[in-house]
């Protein structure tokens, strides 16, 4: 039979997944294959890339929305890559469904949000795939680079997350230079280390730029709570102490609305990176991530065919 598109594997991909261990794509492309009694040539079917077999990418696409929706969550520590079924996909199943797809996940905030996400309190539309009949090819094209992104974003964070201390302070570090900021890397790595590392972050002055012109102290805390106005307060005083007028605070986590309306009333020069930001700005500036495909898409040069 055809391969499944990547809504009709949602429902088995969550019932192999009910046995509460951890899967990796290609254990679910195995239990998978058999149910639907795919052929050899159906398995080896690769996308146009050539990247990854088409069952496995519909594979990814689901377990995607899965965990969007809440029904599935990746294994942080020391076993990227494998996802097991959360409490709501566990109910979800006690409740017979005859099909999980992209409108029974909108019955769930995380996913509305993830379909239809409000950017400056403005609600900015994307559809499920299946769903542009309407746009121009341009239009779907962009529509998909963003919702590509933003789960690349969203999986950046988690390993992140995963990851041990020492390599966040060298992510950290290496992000910034890579900004433009602490002149070589050699320097910043020097900068931060005679500092010292604490509270599961770092601490550290380094250049803004080669020449030395200005200083930027950073401090960066891994943490899963919000970080409020006390802590930024304090690393306020820091700067002060430091005789530094430029600071960089950094969080896997968010910043609390007092904590963000703090730095706008003070004189110092602080910004603030939330979780999604650091994410966004690691992608931005190829930190973590590698090139995948890529597509150019040509228009008529109007000019060359002008006698």
């Amino acid at each position: 039979m055809p391969i499944p598109d990547y809504q009709t594997l949602m429902l088995p991909s969550l019932i192999v997944m009910s046995d509460e261990k951890p899967y990796r794509i290609a254990d679910l492309a195995k239990v998978v294959a058999s149910e639907f009694s795919l052929t050899e040539a159906e398995l080896e079917q690769r996308i146009p890339s050539g990247t990854s077999t088409v069952l496995e990418s519909r594979l990814a696409w689901a377990r995607a929305y899965l965990k969007k929706a809440g029904l599935v969550e990746p294994v942080t520590r020391g076993q990227y890559g494998q996802y097991r079924i959360t409490k709501r996909g566990l109910d979800i199943l006690k409740s017979r469904p005859q099909r999980i797809d992209n409108a029974f996940l909108k019955r769930f905030p995380e996913f509305a949000e993830f379909v239809n996400p409000k950017e400056d309190g403005q609600t900015v539309g994307i559809q499920p795939v299946e769903t542009h009949e309407t746009g121009t090819p341009l239009e779907i094209l962009e529509t998909q680079y963003q919702r590509l992104r933003r789960e690349l974003a969203d999986e950046v964070l988690q390993s992140v997350l995963a990851a041990s201390p020492s390599f966040f302070e060298h992510l950290v570090v290496e992000l910034l230079v890579a900004m433009g900021y602490g002149g070589s890397l050699k320097d910043a790595v020097h900068a931060v280390q005679r500092r010292g590392a604490s509270d599961d972050g770092i601490d550290g002055i380094i250049k803004e730029d080669r020449l030395g012109l200005d200083a930027i102290y950073i401090q960066a805390k891994r943490w899963g709570t919000s970080v409020g106005r006390p802590e930024v307060q304090a690393f306020a005083g820091s700067l002060e102490g430091h005789r530094a007028r430029k600071g960089v605070f950094i969080t896997t986590s968010q910043f609390t609305k007092d904590a963000l309306d703090y730095v706008n009333r003070i004189e110092k020069r602080i910004v603030l990176i939330d979780g999604n930001d650091l994410a966004r700005y690691m992608i931005d500036f190829g930190v973590g991530v590698t090139p995948g495909e890529t597509y150019h898409v040509k228009k008529l040069d109007r000019d060359y065919f002008e006698e």
